[in-house]
């Protein structure tokens, strides 16, 4: 449940959120035409093929305006996004870009092979999609690890204070003790997936609870638990956090990840509001309210980058 994870999840979900809320039907990818160079950004070339792959995505996103132009421009911004991610060396995982495309689909209600199909008949693609995932995921990592110094990741005692002071009265947030229980499915052998979810979800029924549950996944196969310890409503990650809401018995509905089959066993769970809480609470109002424009120190950086490039418009 780390934090950028939980910045990337919600980031994504802001950006495409409403890709895929129309008919696939509704569109047709553009015929292909011969492909040339349409711009240069540090010896990287971006291709007329690469602006109406992405000019199709604005589409699926209902974005109005000039595409081509605004293709163009997002995908010079993204070159020098991937450059900087690879020269620093903070670039995602390819197994995490696959199991975001996954998770992407499935809140869809879609596979991923359907979901390549929707964007292949979009003029999109699978191969773009994902590379603008790889770079949705990994640019606000980097921005993170470059201005998480400052006091904006934490706020000062003296900030808190104000803040407190300004609500007049500590704001109220719940804590969730939580355990993570895998059913691990090996990469090697992903074809057994859907036998191991079935398993885990009749296991839900028989969980003895948290302090049994070492002694409780002893009567499995390949099962792990993982102590997740304390953490506050805000700081529930976007992929989890319906699911924890809507939990019953004292364990979440299952999720199939990049680790196998996964559940949550809510330990214990109650209001609070002390300092902590406090801090939590404020830093996500902080973060909802980036989220709604553009986050400032990536501005900066991106405007760095820019301004040292060497980027040819044809």
């Amino acid at each position: 449940m780390a934090s950028a994870k939980q910045g990337t999840s919600f980031m994504l979900a802001a950006v495409i959120a409403l890709s895929l809320s129309v008919s696939p039907t509704a569109f047709t990818a553009p015929a292909q035409a011969a492909t040339s160079v349409v711009a240069v950004v540090n010896k990287t070339a971006i291709t007329s093929g690469d602006v109406a792959r992405r000019a199709a995505f604005l589409r699926l996103q209902r974005r109005g305006g000039n595409t081509q132009k605004l293709a163009k421009e997002q995908l010079v911004d993204e070159a020098l996004k991937r450059q900087e991610i690879s020269r620093v060396g903070m670039s995602v995982s390819t197994s995490d870009v696959d199991a975001a495309f996954e998770r992407f689909a499935s809140s869809n209600k879609m596979t991923s092979a359907q979901l390549s199909g929707v964007l292949d008949q979009a003029g999109v693609g699978a191969a773009h999609f994902k590379a603008y995932i790889a770079v949705s995921m990994s640019w606000p990592r980097l921005v993170n690890a470059r201005y998480a110094a400052g006091s904006k990741n934490k706020l000062s005692n003296q900030e808190l204070v104000t803040r407190l002071l300004e609500k007049k009265e500590k704001p109220v947030t719940t804590e969730y003790f939580l355990k993570q229980i895998i059913f691990v499915v090996p990469a090697s052998k992903k074809g057994i997936a859907g036998k191991r979810k079935a398993e885990a979800e009749k296991s839900r029924a028989s969980f003895p609870g948290c302090d049994q549950a070492m002694v409780f996944a002893k009567n499995y196969l390949d099962v792990s638990v993982r102590d997740l310890g304390r953490v506050l409503e805000p700081e529930l990650p976007p992929d989890w956090k319906p699911l924890i809401e809507k939990a019953s018995g004292g364990t979440t509905a299952t999720r199939v990840t990049e680790r196998g089959v996964e559940y949550l066993a809510i330990c214990n769970q109650r209001q609070v509001s002390d300092d902590v809480a406090a801090e939590v609470v404020f830093r996500a109002e902080d973060l909802g309210k980036e989220s709604e424009g553009q986050n400032p120190d990536s501005d900066k950086y991106l405007e760095e980058l820019r301004s040292k490039a060497q980027i040819v418009i044809q």
